[in-house]
């Protein structure tokens, strides 16, 4: 069970990085993105979903 949660957090956490980076934001931007992203998965997915940019 907890393969499958750690494999679905993982592909979220792919998927909202490819959007970052495929993104229009700054360069900036996109770094701390794929910062919070990588070193806090679950939150850092959570905040990218909610507040990331479009």
């Amino acid at each position: 069970m907890e393969f499958i949660l750690g494999l679905i957090i993982f592909i979220a956490d792919i998927y909202a990085i490819v959007k970052v980076i495929n993104s229009g934001a700054d360069t900036g931007k996109k770094v701390l993105w794929v910062l919070l992203i990588a070193i806090l998965p679950v939150v850092g997915f959570i905040a990218w979903y909610l507040a990331g940019p479009k």
